[in-house]
């Protein structure tokens, strides 16, 4: 059999400390992961399984290197972490996988199967392509060079599940070390001495490619030529774009020239990869939350749709009120739009806030209640959301009246950027990652980048 790769999902080391991560209820993620990853590794090797612990002080593009600087054919990866919502009625166990790779897909139900037999009382929040996570994608799924999976074992904010992980974390162990063994064997009995991988068409600027690309583990890559011919200097930064040697022909991956400003997409109906160079917006500069936004209402519509198809059905003016707030205030729209998909779930809600309290955003009220704000309209609502970003990015006065019931507690122009907002709007380290992956997200399908 294979070996196993196991990461606590640390986030790497600040001012010479460990970051101890996402702090919730009294506790810190990398001390939890830290403890589960260790009874993991300790009950893997008793079952005789070479099993390699990815050092707890590394960051992300760290860990990928390390696994990928060690692993061999028939190895397999997974990193583990606990999640951290706004509500802590949020709970439950899911793994990620890389999107458009059944196999990859048949692992992950494995692993989550074999979790919830030891531990029942955990929700089972399913099986999801990465392109499903707030980020858009998640590169322990997409750049380990061996089968990788992201376990998120509960929600650190949940008090049901933290207890569980404080009192059952050997049932946890258990659970992940028997479909880690399931997997690997699955894994060991597939792999192929001499890959052979399917042929993908590719589009450039709206023109078929010439030449094709290859489908590896999921991944769109292109010849190395068309690099070239796009006149992309990877030297620039050669550690990060991926390169293949397949069939005397050197193949980069795809997704990772979105560094070099081409916007890059894939459809799995015509098995093709698309490229776009001429981005008609400044990606330096879309993290700006006082500017103007790119995209017209209908791309709006069609992006929010495209990501919940009734989203419009209770809220069909939500682009318009956006875009019309937005610009009395001197808010980008987009960006303000894109923050509404994320907290809302693309409207769906869901965790303590309701449809019916029109709040996109996750305020909160005066006095530390425990319900959210209720405003009487969605017009109102999206008003006291832009005022909210207005008032952490800008020092300017407001052109309405203030409907944002913690407009006047925050910091005025603390936070001009998506990034940082990070910690301050969210207690998620990563919350600025993820509004500007929902951005580009947006960008793309209204084809702007």
């Amino acid at each position: 059999m294979g070996r196993v790769f196991i990461s606590a999902a640390c986030v790497g080391k600040e001012a010479g400390k460990t970051d101890p991560g996402t702090v919730a209820i009294d506790t810190a993620h990398t001390r939890e992961m830290i403890l589960l990853r260790d009874l993991i590794v300790t009950e893997l090797r008793a079952r005789s399984l070479e099993v390699l612990a990815v050092p707890d002080d590394f960051s992300c593009q760290q860990t990928i290197a390390w696994i990928n600087s060690r692993a061999r054919q028939g190895d397999i990866a997974l990193e583990i972490y606990a999640g951290v919502a706004s509500s802590p009625a949020v709970r439950g166990a899911s793994i990620f996988y890389i999107a458009n790779n059944d196999e990859r897909k048949i692992n992950a139900e494995l692993m989550l199967v074999a979790l919830l037999r030891r531990l029942p009382q955990l929700p089972n929040r399913g099986v999801k392509p990465d392109t499903a996570s707030s980020l858009g994608n998640l590169a322990f799924c997409r750049q380990v060079a061996i089968p990788s999976l992201v376990m998120q074992v509960g929600f650190l904010s949940n008090p049901e599940d933290l207890s569980l992980l404080q009192t059952r974390r050997r049932d946890f162990a258990l659970g992940i070390v028997d479909g880690l063994v399931s997997w690997s064997r699955t894994a060991d009995s597939a792999s192929q001495p001499q890959p052979s991988y399917p042929a993908i068409d590719i589009n450039i600027n709206g023109q078929k490619y010439v030449e094709q690309g290859i489908l590896v583990n999921g991944n769109a890559y292109i010849p190395v030529d068309l690099v070239d011919r796009l006149r992309i200097d990877l030297l620039a930064k050669a550690s990060q774009v991926r390169r293949l040697n397949y069939r005397r022909v050197v193949y980069v991956k795809a997704v990772e020239l979105r560094d070099f400003h081409i916007s890059v997409s894939w459809d799995s109906a015509s098995r093709t990869v698309t490229l776009r160079s001429n981005s008609a917006i400044c990606l330096g500069q879309i993290d700006q939350i006082m500017s103007r936004g790119y995209t017209s209402e209908v791309q709006l519509q069609i992006f929010l749709k495209s990501n919940n198809e009734n989203a419009l059905v209770q809220f069909p003016e939500i682009a318009k009120l956006y875009r019309e707030e937005a610009s009395i205030e001197g808010v980008n729209h987009d960006i303000a739009f894109c923050q509404m998909c994320l907290e809302t779930g693309f409207l769906r809600f869901g965790g303590d806030i309701k449809p019916e309290q029109n709040n996109f955003a996750g305020l909160g009220t005066v006095g530390g209640g425990k319900e959210a704000a209720s405003f009487e309209s969605a017009r109102i609502g999206v008003r006291a959301h832009i005022q909210h970003l207005k008032a952490y990015a800008s020092l300017e006065p407001l052109v309405q009246e203030v409907v944002d019931p913690r407009f006047r507690f925050v910091t005025r122009g603390v936070a001009p950027l998506l990034s940082q907002l990070s910690g301050r709007w969210s207690a998620d380290l990563d919350y600025g990652d993820k509004l500007v992956a929902m951005l580009k997200r947006l960008y793309e399908s209204a084809g702007l980048m």
